[in-house]
């Protein structure tokens, strides 16, 4: 580099116009956002996990492939953890290259099959990944039924009347008011 232009850049050292402004909204907004994430990692909505020992419990009981083990993890948690298939089928690809499963082609798909190495390594290594999906809330699952009335909001705004779309607004809103309510009177008691 020239010297030059070392020169210039140690007395001219790179800003954000935010740093010397710190009433600027956009310094506010970072900092907020520091504030608010600050220890969270994740999504934060369900607890992640452990996709590797749900393939190797539900594989030592029948065969599956990826599509029906990411059904039967769905099942099992009542539809609280739902992994992806970048999850599955790379922990699949994985369990393989260990030598804990096999892959056979049947009716156009591999089916993932435990070899007795893998037998062995479930009955040596006893546990719940489906446990951290259990408890409070497990028996409802509020994103359906979140799911259903937007559609139905969706359907009322795109083919009702104003005065139906109206009360629909004040429908929500009310609701919405309510689920509020609800924590309200969890947290007094």
């Amino acid at each position: 580099m020239d010297a030059h232009l070392r020169e210039a850049r140690a007395r001219f050292p790179r800003r954000h116009h935010h740093d010397e402004f710190p009433e600027h909204p956009g310094h506010r907004l970072r900092e907020a956002r520091r504030e608010l994430f600050r220890g969270h990692r994740g999504r934060g909505r369900v607890p992640r996990g452990d996709v590797r020992s749900a393939v190797l419990l539900l594989l030592n009981d029948e065969p599956m492939h990826g599509y029906q083990l990411m059904q039967a993890i769905a099942d099992r948690t009542g539809g609280r953890w739902q992994p992806s298939p970048g999850a599955i089928y790379p922990t699949i690809s994985q369990l393989e290259d260990e030598g804990l499963l096999t892959l056979t082609a049947s009716a156009g798909r591999k089916l993932a099959t435990l070899t007795d190495v893998g037998r062995e390594h479930v009955a040596a290594n006893p546990g719940d990944p489906f446990g951290p999906f259990e408890g409070e809330g497990a028996g409802i699952d509020l994103r359906d039924a979140l799911e259903q009335v937007h559609a139905a909001a969706r359907q009322v705004a795109r083919t009702g009347t104003a005065a139906q779309v109206e009360a629909a607004g004040t429908l929500l809103a009310e609701t919405r008011r309510k689920l509020y309510l609800l924590l309200a009177d969890a947290e007094e008691s």
